[in-house]
């Protein structure tokens, strides 16, 4: 593990421009009793890079948190993007919209409060054009109905991103009675069964553990 925190270091010092307002995001969510449990810099310039690969100008996040993938997000998409993101907790959304207002990115991210099913399904029905990017990082028994609602708001070419499915190896545990760790093996089975997605999935190690996302593409 202290090896795994190191070369996160390095690899951060060397790849990762983490500027005042990312640092000040991570330490506001500490300051206000939010869980650090938000991606790693490494990660957040990965889901950057996903958007400027996929050339993303609209994206969908469940789960905000303090708003730190958020902002990654509002920069990668830039000037004329867009992010929508879904918080069931009223002082995290007020923690993340502050965040992204000392950013100066505000203005690019809707952050949307109460159950993130229920702020997608109306999403849905209101016919709201399609995202370009999703990512998944909520509470992980009701990843399956994020799938779902994800797919239902992208298009051909949509890129998914579903974060923290390895849960420490756990995932190969059929029995295992952490509902999280079911949550993962359900969606990891949603990814595998789904119609209009091919997907894979990533072992991760670093400072924040031995985890892993999934990635997919809508196909049709």
């Amino acid at each position: 593990m202290a090896d795994w925190a190191a070369v996160d270091a390095y690899l951060t010092g060397t790849l990762v421009d983490e500027d005042p307002d990312l640092v000040a995001a991570r330490e506001a969510g500490r300051a206000a009793g939010l869980p650090a449990i938000e991606v790693s810099p490494l990660q957040g310039k990965l889901l950057a890079l996903l958007c400027t690969l996929s050339g993303a100008r609209r994206v969908l996040e469940f789960g905000t948190l303090a708003g730190y993938s958020a902002l990654w997000f509002a920069r990668a998409v830039g000037p004329e993007g867009h992010v929508t993101t879904l918080e069931l907790d009223p002082v995290h959304a007020a923690v993340a919209r502050e965040n992204l207002t000392r950013a100066g990115v505000a203005h690019r991210v809707d952050v949307h409060e109460g159950p993130a099913a229920e702020t997608a399904r109306a999403l849905v029905d209101a016919g709201t054009e399609p995202y370009d990017l999703v990512f998944v990082d909520a509470d992980k028994p009701g990843n399956t109905r994020y799938l779902e609602l994800a797919v239902a708001l992208s298009r051909p070419g949509t890129v998914v991103v579903v974060d923290n499915v390895v849960r420490a190896g756990a995932v190969a545990d059929a029995g295992s009675g952490d509902p999280r760790v079911q949550g993962s093996r359900a969606v990891l089975g949603a990814l595998a069964a789904h119609p209009r997605l091919e997907a894979t999935a990533l072992q991760t190690v670093g400072g924040k553990g031995w985890d892993g996302f999934a990635l997919a593409v809508v196909t049709a």
